[in-house]
């Protein structure tokens, strides 16, 4: 291994739990390039959210940021244009440090064969291509306006991601034949829908006040009596919730679909079972609670699970995961109350 590769990997491993703990327990379980090619890709997909998410930044500006950031693919001179506009964003300090150490996440994607290169560069360069659209659609801060509208976002968003860690299970896990692969593909964009779903609804206060950004649809609102304008209302938090409360529904049913999508994959292959189930149980128990909450519709609020529920879903995840049936009770018991 080279210096620079060395030096890009370890980087590449000390940002990823500052940009998000949650992935970084499921990314370092994958072994060997299969882990590589997921560690880069996830770190390109967190830039380029980091971009959208850029307050100070106008339409226009983002939209030709995001360019840059997909002209990486084509050459080092294009990434080093990309750090040196990054320069300027700012925001979470882990993610601005990021941003601007573009070149690293490079210097390990270009590391990885050839073949997982190209799952992770067609399906980033598809959710930075629908990331822009959104930007150039919503130039004054997203306002998803209809249910069609939040899964065609969530569709660039993470059924991308989904699509992708798709494609990779298939070249890394020989077991994997054609029919079983359709079937994942099936179940796939169901499982990224699910998992960013919880995400936006834990999270509906904090993308309003700090990135300007509202994804629960305006017609839906409406239809209780409500809007973007008084999502954080407190004297219409019931009408809000009950629209949540639908959004929480179809959640539960793309995580029953994302829990027959993790038991497809041969129980041989350990890392990838675990790197699944974890995502998927937190998921299930932070949707749990939201059904109990009204917290994220406060201003300043938000909804997790308790660090003492993730350490027990951790250790019991690895414990469990080789086991279907096993399996099935472990998220049947995390939905209907805490596991610690």
């Amino acid at each position: 291994m080279s210096p620079d590769l060395r030096a890009a990997e370890r980087f590449c491993h000390e940002i990823l739990p500052e940009v998000s703990r949650t992935f970084a327990l499921s990314i370092r379980v994958l072994p060997g390039d299969l882990g590589r090619a997921v560690l880069a890709a996830y770190l390109l997909c967190r830039i380029a959210d980091t971009v959208e998410d850029e307050p100070r930044l106008g339409a226009g500006e983002k939209a030709e940021l995001l360019d840059a950031l997909l002209d990486g693919f084509m050459s080092p001179e294009a990434v080093a244009r990309f750090t040196e506009r990054a320069a300027t964003l700012e925001g979470e300090p882990a993610h601005v440090r990021l941003a601007r150490n573009a070149n690293l996440v490079f210097t390990l994607h270009d590391a990885v064969p050839a073949p997982s290169r190209a799952h992770v560069e067609r399906w980033v360069r598809e959710m930075v291509v629908g990331m822009r659209k959104f930007v150039l659609l919503y130039p004054r801060g997203i306002r998803i306006q209809t249910i069609e509208e939040y899964r065609e976002y969530c569709y660039y968003v993470a059924g991308t991601v989904a699509y992708m860690l798709t494609d990779l299970w298939r070249e890394h896990v020989p077991s994997i034949g054609t029919s079983r692969y359709e079937v994942l593909r099936e179940r796939a964009r169901e499982f990224g829908e699910a998992l960013q779903t919880v995400n936006i609804l834990k999270d509906v206060a904090r993308d309003a006040e700090h990135e300007n950004s509202i994804y629960i649809p305006e017609r839906e609102l409406r239809e209780h009596g409500s809007s973007h304008a008084t999502i954080l209302t407190p004297e219409l938090r019931q009408a809000n919730h009950a629209v949540l409360r639908q959004m929480i529904d179809t959640a539960w049913a793309n995580l029953g679909l994302a829990l027959e999508y993790l038991l497809l994959i041969p129980r041989r292959a350990l890392a990838i079972r675990f790197s699944c189930v974890l995502p998927l149980l937190f998921a299930c128990a932070t949707l749990r609670e939201l059904t109990r909450s009204t917290a994220m519709l406060t201003p300043g609020g938000t909804v997790k699970i308790t660090r003492r529920e993730v350490k027990a879903l951790l250790f019991a995840g690895r414990a469990l995961v080789w086991s279907n049936s096993a399996t099935r009770w472990l998220v049947r018991r995390v939905t209907e109350r805490a596991f610690a």
